[in-house]
């Protein structure tokens, strides 16, 4: 295992050029299960994420040829194969293979997914989806048993705003039996990539990035050629690194629509922002005075950018409320930057942050994706030496984090740990 060791205090400057979308990418890989032939995808992301599921699609029998920035699945050889355990349990997203697979073969056994633990992020919406359009659902031994003679079109409400259960039952409707409409749909940029890859496969689908989308079923599905969409997540987390020590940064290859509720709130903390067609230049010299965000489903704040954001506000003047409304245990990175130094307390779904307050370089253990972010950001901000565990949660959502962040002039490299290191964090 390996620790992440930070420098921090020295100035960022230069140009990040922004991978394809971690939470596209988890939805259209499985989504290839459902055409007849193969499917190609473009700018895939460089992360754990992406590799699990092509090892998973393996699994049931799909050829699957995962090259540089492109990813083929060939599923002709496919088959409905039981995925109760293993690999399943580490990925939250592992879910989109009940939908792929009960739209491709109606049936599907998958293990209740696994992924960050950031409290009950229950599959109810998406079960509802499914036994709507005609599956039986059932719960047997930690796993979920989706079984149907056949799948027809249903109109289904969601009660929440929910994108896993928007995309999952997408996937479900485009081969069944006439109109599926999906109600309080979630209207994320990521639906629209996974709309874009299934209307290239032949799906038709209409609404998506609206509240309603309608799918009318289709019998089969083609391979296609698909570009994903830059990360909007990775773009942001650029942006609060170059607001928090950053001369003159450029985050390249990004849709700057995509990210505008961050653009309003850096601007508002006295962060100079330039926007271009395709790019971001910030400067993050100025005096910053803290603000108050609530995370919102898209196009509000997002839950992903919230603890990154949370770090940037220590070094932000004044009393900054941050308040979650997705996740409610989304503050775990709160103990560890208390433990460097800053004045930042939680009540309820809200953080209290006290600014502007000096970091200490600390040792830190990341305790999901985000939250290992939100400690890059704090890292680079101390002053001395940050070491940051738990790198296996970093490493599933960013891709070529320590050679991005050296690009931009920051001194950032991996270590070993010892074996006392590793009974230290395992505890």
């Amino acid at each position: 295992m390996d620790k992440l060791m930070i420098q921090g205090g020295l100035p960022l400057e230069g140009t990040v050029q922004i991978s394809g979308a971690k939470n596209s990418a988890v939805a259209l890989i499985p989504a290839a299960i459902l055409a007849d032939s193969t499917v190609t995808i473009d700018n895939v992301p460089a992360i754990s994420d992406v590799d699990l599921l092509a090892e998973l699609l393996r699994e049931i029998g799909g050829e699957v040829d995962l090259a540089e920035r492109e990813i083929k699945i060939n599923p002709e050889k496919m088959f409905a194969m039981p995925l109760p355990n293993g690999r399943v349990k580490k990925l939250r997203a592992s879910y989109y293979l009940m939908g792929a697979m009960l739209g491709k073969f109606k049936k599907a056994v998958i293990g209740l997914p696994g992924g960050c633990n950031l409290g009950p992020r229950p599959i109810d919406q998406h079960i509802k989806g499914f036994e709507a359009l005609g599956a039986k659902v059932t719960n047997e031994q930690g796993a979920i048993y989706l079984r149907a003679d056949e799948l027809v079109g249903a109109k289904i409400y969601l009660d929440v705003v929910s994108v896993g259960a928007t995309i999952n039952i997408m996937l479900a409707a485009v081969r069944a039996k006439g109109q599926t409409i999906i109600e309080n749909a979630a209207k994320e940029p990521e639906i629209i990539d996974v709309a874009t890859l299934l209307t290239n496969m032949g799906a038709r689908i209409k609404g998506a990035g609206t509240n309603v989308i309608r799918i009318d079923g289709v019998d089969s599905l083609k391979g296609c050629r698909h570009s994903i969409i830059p990360d909007r997540i990775e773009a942001g987390t650029y942006m609060i690194l170059a607001a928090a020590m950053g001369q003159r940064v450029t985050v390249d290859n990004i849709i700057p629509y995509h990210v505008e509720s961050l653009i309003a709130k850096l601007r508002e903390m006295n962060v100079s922002v330039d926007v271009r067609d395709d790019q971001v230049e910030i400067s993050g010299i100025a005096d910053k005075v803290g603000v108050d965000i609530k995370t919102l489903v898209y196009p509000g704040f997002p839950t992903d950018l919230q603890q990154p954001f949370t770090s940037l506000l220590t070094q932000a003047a004044g009393t900054s409320l941050v308040t979650d409304t997705i996740y409610n245990a989304r503050f775990k990175h709160i103990d560890e930057l208390r433990r460097m130094g800053a004045n930042v307390k939680v009540e309820g779904r809200s953080a209290i942050i006290n600014g502007k307050t000096e970091l200490q370089g600390a040792k830190v253990k990341a305790s999901d994706l985000r939250a290992g972010a939100a400690l890059v950001v704090a890292g680079l901000m101390a002053d001395g030496i940050t070491e940051l565990t738990g790198l296996e949660h970093v490493d599933r959502g960013y891709e070529d984090l320590e050679a991005k962040l050296l690009g931009l002039g920051a001194k950032i490299w991996r270590e070993k740990m010892t074996n006392e290191e590793m009974d230290q964090v395992k505890n």
